[in-house]
């Protein structure tokens, strides 16, 4: 393979580890930097979001309690389109729940309150998955037309799925973007970020936005987890193993930027796949060290503001 091969597949492979990234970034991003609420638990929404993506699209045999309470097979089978739309929904519906009941209650609270918090509740949520269904790992199958190589200039051949996760990222990017800049309800959610009591004062109920700004976090997370389950085996630990490079994203990227998670999430999955093809063994540490540059050369992140204190 060429040298020109080998760069193209590095990079294609950098944007699909991303762009799943990408995905969990922009809602723990436009959670922490609208409602400054830091959620540990957005890596047990990614969690939900696969099982349960994987549930509606297959017939699954499952271990754990639900093995021994009698039920050795579970799922609809309905297919992975209709697994793409509910998953989501589900986890937005969550999303809700967590924002009215745990979020809300903990936004005048200190950071370290927070992230007891949520970091409890994702081990909670991590722990009953690995009571109902099992330690094992399951194989989310890929769709059927996303399934087989595909014959592509200077990289050759690589998985069809891949290029659609990498799709489906870059239009729901878009959508999100185009909601917080382009829309009256990211107009209201921006200045309720830079002063909720102004907002307030003009009469409208900053609740109401917040409430639909976690949601839609959550909902991302979902839709992670089904396109990301795809890729990778499902075990209840996917959670925890996706949320901790997520929030490297954010950092890097910029707290509150979808852009900077953008970008944060394509630099994480270039250096993750750059790593595995020359050295794997310090394809982990390699992303530590990419953060602990940026932030020490941008403490904010490449594409976030300073904050200015009175």
């Amino acid at each position: 393979m060429s040298i020109v091969s080998q760069l193209a597949t590095i990079l294609l492979n950098g944007l699909q580890q991303g762009a799943i990234y990408v995905l969990v970034a922009i809602g723990l991003s436009i959670i922490l930097g609208t409602l400054k609420f830091v959620n540990f638990a957005h890596g047990a929404l990614y969690l939900v979001g696969t099982y349960v993506g994987m549930l509606v699209a297959l017939e699954k045999p499952v271990g754990g309690k639900l093995a021994e309470w009698g039920i050795t097979e579970l799922g609809l089978g309905w297919g992975f389109l209709p697994a793409l739309i509910v998953a989501p929904v589900v986890v937005f519906a969550i999303g809700l729940l967590m924002e009215r009941f745990v979020a809300r209650p903990f936004y005048d609270r200190p950071d370290t309150d927070q992230i007891l918090l949520t970091f409890g509740l994702a081990i909670v949520v991590q722990e009953a998955f690995k009571i109902l269904f099992g330690a094992q790992s399951y194989n989310f199958s890929q769709p059927g037309w996303a399934t087989g190589p595909v014959s592509m200039p200077l990289v050759g051949t690589i998985g069809k799925w891949r290029l659609y996760v990498i799709g489906i990222t870059f239009v729901l990017v878009v959508l999100v973007y185009a909601l917080i800049e382009f829309t009256d309800f990211g107009l209201v959610v921006r200045a309720g970020t830079l002063d909720a009591e102004m907002v307030q004062l003009l009469g409208i109920k900053i609740s109401r936005p917040y409430l639909m700004v976690f949601g839609v976090g959550a909902a991302l997370a979902g839709v992670a987890g089904v396109v990301g389950g795809a890729l990778y085996t499902v075990n209840p630990y996917i959670g925890m193993e996706t949320l901790v490079p997520s929030f490297l994203v954010v950092v890097i990227g910029g707290v509150g930027s979808i852009r900077g998670a953008v970008l944060g999430g394509v630099l994480v999955g270039l250096t993750l796949s750059s790593l595995v093809a020359v050295a794997p063994q310090w394809s982990q540490v390699g992303i530590y060290v990419l953060a602990a540059i940026i932030l020490l050369a941008r403490p904010q992140g490449l594409l976030g503001t300073e904050e200015v204190t009175p």
